[in-house]
């Protein structure tokens, strides 16, 4: 009742809310004076004809004409009761079976769920709400980072302006609060001066007056933005950004750090500290058809074999998994052993054609900048777009001419850029059929797109909302996160009290948790790919590498 009782009191406090409720009795009123006067005719036609009837009848005739229920116990025999008769029919049908339902579903019923979803939606965080993160834009970044902030329990609240899409993401289970975001008392109903993160991911613009606006509420609140124009990086860090983060530029580079350029010789794609990973295609060198106990590449050069992958898919390593002629290599060793696994299996007779990138956008431009002594060339449908007109292409990627001239028979690698997945996803699935063995490295825009990506053709995917939610968590946690690949990430993790004193060995972690251990840091000493059978110190800290569902894994069976 006393939610009933507050619904009531919302829907009434609004003047639409208002004046749906008097147009209703505005019409309710006049198909009464309707009734009433059709029940006053009844009576005069009927006095006509010489009979007479009380007023409870006269309305009882009415109602059931009008309503088309008539059940035939009054009827008139003159032909003008008749006609009488007909005009009530058709007016009963307009008003009763058309009109009134429209207006009370359109004017009461409508306005009233509505008003019912938005007295459900809160505007405010209970008093005392701390160490929340508030997000101010629903997109893709969001709803990636979303579930990270849920896997590590940690709480938040999404800020929406419209009404509309606050009652549909509230619908779909998200932590809803409605209010503008350029208006301060918003964040002072959110508690922004005890939130842990402010996170925006609007466009620059927007961006800019959501950190000015906090600013008047606090100014110890870290705020991280993302900015899709560098020269709106120093405009953000003015409006009070502690941190902005150029996730295309990021995206790019992360993307061009896979080109293996057809090179047998590991490529190291991210570090954490004195630990390199790297990857490795394997086609010539004397590892293919071997099993990874035969090939025993730990015991020949130091590096750990943290999995392969095979048609885009990344499988685990056991010892034996087969290498294939197409399968790539992630290893992981100091520097010192990923070059001396570079001087054993390096071939000079590598393929040293351009990379291809398709699309010159924010993407396209971020990867061809990387200094990698590799030679690209860009495809791009703007001429705005091109960087060296002299070297890019001009045109679509879809038309074999234009990549023709690109050079695609000759390419080491395939880029594809652009910011659309079903582009992306057409454009990959072509350039399989025109090169099968080339590697193929594509960008998605949506989490949900990387599986279709990877069935088209592409050997690896990373997606933009990925790498900005990733990159949110580590500034979060201050630490460091290292996403090797679309759902395969380096963590850093203080060596549970269950596993002080135990081998990696004895825990069997990696089949436990599906975690590997790729370091231990004890005493600001590193050592890289410890001995599994060697005790883990008490107060060290382990870095490993798995899925975010393994990494959960790990945390909850060793209680932290």
């Amino acid at each position: 009742m006393k939610i009933l009782t507050t619904q009531i009191i919302y829907f009434l406090r609004q003047r639409p809310s208002r004046m749906n409720i008097f147009n209703l009795l505005r019409f309710v009123a006049v198909l009464a004076l309707l009734i009433t006067t059709y029940s006053v005719l009844f009576h005069v036609i009927m006095e006509r004809e010489g009979r007479s009837y009380s007023w409870v009848t006269g309305f009882y005739w009415t109602m059931t004409t009008m309503s088309t229920l008539g059940f035939g116990d009054i009827t008139f025999e003159s032909d003008l009761g008749r006609a009488f008769s007909i005009l009530v029919i058709i007016s009963g049908v307009l008003f009763l079976l058309i009109l009134f339902p429209f207006t009370f579903i359109e004017f009461f019923y409508a306005p009233w769920l509505r008003a019912q979803a938005e007295a459900r939606t809160p505007t405010e965080l209970p008093k005392g709400t701390r160490g929340h993160i508030i997000l101010t834009h629903f997109d893709a970044v969001v709803r990636a980072l979303i579930k990270r902030l849920q896997q590590f329990e940690h709480p938040y609240v999404l800020l929406v302006s419209d009404m509309a899409q606050a009652i549909e993401l509230y619908g779909q289970g998200y932590r809803v609060v409605i209010g503008d975001l350029d208006n301060p008392e918003t964040y002072q109903r959110l508690r922004a001066d005890n939130a842990r993160l402010i996170a925006t991911t609007a466009d620059d613009r927007v961006n800019t007056n959501v950190a000015f606006t906090v600013r008047e509420v606090s100014d110890a609140v870290p705020i991280i933005a993302t900015a899709n124009s560098p020269t709106a990086v120093d405009i953000l860090k003015l409006a009070g950004c502690n941190q902005v983060l150029q996730v295309a530029e990021m995206l790019g580079q992360a993307l061009a750090r896979r080109t293996l350029g057809g090179k047998t010789m590991a490529q190291v794609i991210g570090q954490i500290d004195d630990i390199q990973v790297a990857e490795a295609l394997v086609a010539g060198t004397p590892l293919v058809g071997k099993t990874l106990a035969q090939a025993g590449l730990r015991e020949q050069v130091g590096v750990n074999v943290l999995g392969v992958w095979e048609r885009g898919q990344f499988i685990v390593s056991e010892p034996d998994t087969l290498i294939h002629e197409d399968t790539v290599l992630m290893v992981a060793g100091s520097q010192a052993q990923v070059r001396r696994y570079n001087e054993r299996f390096h071939r000079p007779q590598d393929v040293d054609g351009s990379v291809l990138i398709i699309g010159g956008g924010r993407v396209g431009r971020g990867r061809a900048r990387w200094p990698r002594g590799v030679a690209y060339r860009v495809i791009e449908r703007s001429a705005e777009q091109l960087v060296d007109p002299t070297s890019d292409v001009l045109g679509g990627a879809a038309d074999i001419d234009v990549l023709q001239k690109a050079g695609i028979e000759t390419s080491s690698g395939i880029i594809v850029t652009t910011h659309d997945d079903d582009t992306n996803i057409y454009l990959t699935i072509y350039c399989r059929r025109l090169r099968p063995e080339v590697q193929i490295i594509s960008r998605a825009v949506r989490e949900r797109n990387v599986a279709t990506l990877h069935r088209a053709g592409a050997n690896f995917v990373m997606s933009y909302a990925s790498l900005g939610a990733t990159a949110i968590v580590n500034l979060l946690h201050r630490t460091d996160i290292l996403m090797v690949a679309e759902g395969l990430d380096i963590f850093r993790q203080a060596v549970p009290a269950a596993l002080a004193g135990r081998s990696v060995a004895e825990a069997a972690v990696r089949r436990q948790t599906g975690c590997t251990v790729i370091g231990v840091c004890s005493n600001g000493a590193m050592q890289v790919n410890p001995d599994p059978h060697q005790p883990l110190p008490g107060g060290a800290e382990l870095v490993l590498i798995g899925t975010p569902t393994a990494a959960q894994r790990f945390q909850k069976l060793y209680g932290i």
